[in-house]
């Protein structure tokens, strides 16, 4: 890739690294995965990602054939997947599902960020156990500044908006925890009820929302089986 210097071997693993091993190239590729096309969705879930470099990394992908860069009918240009890019899922799945077995969950509960961990959380939303109307349920991390405090979740005919400001719902479901408790949920290493249960987590609201927030809560695709934090 323009910029990193040659492994200078045969090998297709080298050769792969070249395209993929550039400093935010892998989580870009996950984010495609997930189905964001535009560039602001993109950078939403990599949020520390310069715009500059946001915009190099998908130039370069776009050269190397892992991703097809195209207008859409309103002009706005969507960024996809080649046959390339998909057969990527694997790779990726894989070393999600490898961080999640063996690396030391307290590294990874120090990299706290509730725009990531919401933004996360919104995509995975499922709406199915939620009542059939709107549904605004209002996330506040009590320990953090103002400005990154509160977040919104509206689910509307199966629709999931996130809102960093209030939406002016009325809300039928508060949730008032730590930033860490709610990582650690979307983790897999505890569960709302542990969390609750633990004094950690306070949900006040409709009673039938709380009590089925672990099956609409948007998990992070590697929680398959909860395990214990310590």
């Amino acid at each position: 890739m323009e910029g990193q210097a040659s492994y200078g071997q045969f090998c297709p693993v080298a050769m792969a690294s070249e395209i993929l091993c550039s400093r935010w190239t892998i989580l870009l590729v996950r984010e495609l995965l997930t189905g964001s096309t535009r560039f602001n969705d993109l950078r939403r879930g990599v949020p520390r990602m310069s715009p500059a470099l946001l915009s190099k990394r998908l130039k370069e992908l776009e050269h190397a054939g892992v991703v097809e860069a195209r207008p859409n009918d309103r002009g706005v240009v969507e960024y996809r997947l080649s046959p390339a890019g998909k057969d990527l899922r694997g790779i990726v799945l894989g070393m999600g599902y490898w961080g999640q077995r063996w690396v030391d969950s307290q590294l990874s509960l120090k990299n706290l960020d509730p725009s990531l961990l919401m933004w996360d959380m919104r995509r995975n939303l499922d709406p199915r156990p939620l009542p059939p109307k709107r549904c605004t349920i209002h996330f506040q991390y009590p320990e953090l500044p103002e400005s990154r405090r509160n977040w919104w979740l509206v689910v509307d005919q199966g629709v999931v908006d996130l809102c960093g400001f209030d939406p002016g719902f009325e809300v039928d479901l508060f949730v008032t925890g730590s930033l860490r408790s709610m990582t650690t949920i979307w983790m897999g290493l505890s569960t709302v009820g542990r969390e609750v249960e633990a004094g950690r987590l306070e949900l006040l609201g409709d009673p039938r929302i709380a009590r089925a927030m672990q099956q609409w809560l948007g998990l992070s695709p590697f929680a398959e089986k909860p395990q214990p934090v310590s």
